[in-house]
C-alpha cells in the first residue's frame, strides 16, 4: 500500500496495518474509508517504530496521540492515491502522483490536506493537467519539497500565482502552468521565472503571450483604420443624408435631404399624400424632434440646368426669412437630383374657401380674416417687395385661432400693386358673397366683378352671404364707398 518512508521495511509496516481491512479499504470510496475506519489497537507502536527507524519521515516530528487518528487517514490516502495514479508497486515505491485527465477524483484529493502535510518523500512527480480546477494555486502541494517535475497546465486557476513559496521546491526543473488564468506578474525582478524557458507559462496569464499580442497588433493596425474609415463615413452619412441624428449645432436646420423627408413621410406613404395638383403633390410629415410638417414636393425636370436650380435655392433662402403671424413659416427646402420640395409649418385647421361654405362665419369673423390678410400683405410690400404671393381662398389656411395665413409665395414676383389690389379686391368679394368666380361665372373673376357692379350700390343685400345676419353696421360697412381704406 501506500509508503510514509524511502524503505520498503516501512512501505510493509504501513501495508500490514491496513491489511486488516483490506476488503473494506478497496470496495468503498475513500471519503467512506476515512469515515468508517479507525486506526488498529496497535497502530501507534506501528507509527512509533517508523519514526524510531527512520525519523525523517514527516509525521515523526509532530507524533502526538492527537495526531494518529490524521497520520491513519493519511495511511489510507496514500494507498488510494498510490493505486490511483498507477504506479507499479505501491508497497514498495510511491513515486508519481499522476491524474491527469481525472477531474472527478482530483478535487476531492486536493482537499485532504493531511495527505499534503505528511506527503511522501518518495513522490518525485505530479501531474494534474487537464482537470478544469478552478481557484487559486493549490499551496498545499508546497510541502512536497522533494518534488521534481509539477504540470498544472490544462486547468482554470487563477489569481496570484504564490511565486515566493516556490523557493521550497528546491529539486524542481519541470513545471507547467500553461493554459491557466492567473493573473500577470512582473517577471523583470522574479528570479524563479528563469529557471524555465517560456513553454512552461504558455496562455497562463502570467506572462504577455507575444503570439496574442501580434495577432492583437495586427488587428488594432488593420482594425483602427477599418473602424475610422467606417466612422468617417457613418459621419458623412449623417452630414448629407440624416442630419437630423446630429447635435443642432452641427445639423442643418434649413437645408432637408431626402432621406429625412422621406422618413418623415413614411416613405412618402398615401396616408400621408393630403393633397395632389398639377406639378405640386403635397404631404403631411413629422419630423424627427416632433415638429409636423408641410412638405410640396415638385416634379424634377431632368433637363433643368445648374442655373435653374440655383435660382431655386436662392429663392428658398429668401423665403426661409419671412416672419410673420400672418404667413406660413417656410421651415426649409430640399435640392437634389432625385427631389425638390419646400418645407413649412403644418396647420391643421382649413383654408377660407373651405371655412366660408361650412361654417358661414359673421360679419365680424370675416372683417377680422380680411385685416389679417392685409397685414400680412404689408408687411411683405414693405420688408420683402421681391416676394409675391397667391390670395385665392383655397390659398390661405386659417390658423386654430381663425388667424389668416398667406401660404403661397414666388420670388422675384413682377406683379404689379395694381394686379395685387385687384386680386385683392377679388378675395374680399368672394369672402363677402361666399361665390366661386371659377366655378359659379363662366368668365370667371371677370364674371364675379359684372355680377358685382349690377348689384352695388343698390341691390347690395343681394350681394351679401345670405346666410349671414345683416345688421345696420354690416349694411353700412357693406355700401360705403371707400370701406377697403378703413381695412387698412
Amino acid at each position: 500500500m501506500a509508503s510514509i518512508s524511502a524503505t520498503p521495511l516501512h512501505f510493509l509496516l504501513i501495508f500490514s496495518v491496513l491489511s486488516i481491512s483490506s476488503s473494506t479499504i478497496f470496495s468503498a470510496t475513500v471519503v467512506e474509508d476515512l469515515n468508517n475506519l479507525h486506526p488498529p489497537p496497535d497502530f501507534n507502536t506501528t507509527i512509533a517504530n517508523n519514526c524510531k527507524n527512520n525519523p525523517s519521515l514527516r509525521y515523526c516530528n509532530n507524533l502526538t496521540p492527537l495526531s494518529l487518528p490524521e497520520i491513519f487517514k493519511f495511511t489510507v490516502v496514500a494507498s488510494h492515491l498510490c493505486n490511483e495514479s498507477k504506479n507499479p508497486n505501491c508497497v514498495e515505491s510511491f513515486p508519481n502522483i499522476n491524474l491527469k485527465n481525472r477531474p472527478k477524483i482530483v478535487p476531492l484529493y486536493l482537499s485532504f490536506d493531511f495527505f499534503w502535510k505528511y506527503c511522501p518523500l518518495t513522490i518525485m512527480s505530479i501531474n494534474l493537467a487537464n482537470n478544469s480546477l478552478k481557484g487559486y494555486f493549490p499551496s498545499d502541494i508546497f510541502h512536497c519539497s522533494q518534488i521534481q517535475s509539477l504540470d498544472l497546465s490544462h486547468n482554470d486557476l487563477s489569481g496570484d500565482l504564490p511565486i515566493q513559496n516556490f523557493s521550497v521546491l528546491t529539486n524542481l526543473t519541470f513545471l507547467n502552468l500553461s493554459y491557466n488564468h492567473f493573473s500577470e506578474s512582473k517577471i523583470s525582478n522574479t528570479q524563479f521565472f528563469k529557471r524555465f524557458n517560456s513553454s512552461s507559462f504558455v496562455h497562463s496569464g502570467l506572462v504577455p503571450d507575444h503570439g496574442t499580442f501580434r495577432i492583437k497588433a495586427l488587428l488594432a493596425f488593420i482594425g483602427f483604420p477599418i473602424f475610422a474609415i467606417l466612422v468617417v463615413v457613418c459621419l458623412c452619412w449623417l452630414c448629407f443624408q440624416r442630419p437630423d441624428f446630429l447635435p443642432g449645432v452641427f445639423g442643418r436646420k434649413q437645408k432637408f435631404t431626402p432621406s429625412i423627408l422621406k422618413a418623415a413621410t413614411d416613405g412618402f406613404s398615401k396616408r400621408n399624400l393630403v393633397a395632389k395638383g398639377k406639378g405640386v403633390h403635397i404631404y403631411k410629415g413629422l419630423l424627427r424632434d416632433g415638429s409636423e410638417v408641410r412638405v410640396e414636393i415638385y416634379p424634377m425636370d431632368n433637363l433643368s440646368s445648374r442655373k435653374d436650380r440655383q435660382i431655386f435655392i436662392a429663392e428658398c433662402r429668401i423665403l426661409v426669412q419671412l416672419w410673420h403671424k400672418n404667413l406660413v413659416q417656410v421651415l426649409g427646402w430640399c435640392d437634389n437630383r432625385r427631389l425638390r420640395a419646400i418645407v413649412t409649418e403644418w396647420i391643421d385647421g382649413e383654408d377660407i374657401e373651405m371655412w366660408l361654405s361650412r361654417s358661414a362665419p359673421t360679419w365680424k369673423q370675416r372683417v377680422k380674416a380680411l385685416k389679417g390678410i392685409v397685414e400680412g400683405m404689408c408687411y411683405l410690400h414693405e420688408e420683402w417687395p421681391e416676394v409675391g404671393y397667391d390670395l385665392k381662398t383655397s390659398s390661405i389656411l386659417l390658423s386654430d385661432d381663425r388667424e389668416p395665413l398667406i401660404s403661397r409665395f414666388k420670388v422675384k414676383d413682377r406683379t404689379r400693386c395694381s394686379q395685387k389690389v385687384y386680386k385683392l379686391g377679388v378675395l374680399l368679394l368672394e369672402m363677402v358673397t361666399n361665390r366661386r368666380p371659377r366655378e359659379e361665372f363662366e368668365r370667371g373673376e371677370a364674371g364675379l366683378l359684372e355680377w358685382a357692379r349690377m348689384h352695388f350700390p343698390e341691390k347690395v343685400l343681394e350681394l351679401i352671404d345670405k346666410r349671414m345676419k345683416k345688421t345696420d353696421l354690416v349694411l353700412d360697412q357693406a355700401t360705403h364707398q371707400d370701406w377697403f381704406r378703413s381695412l387698412t
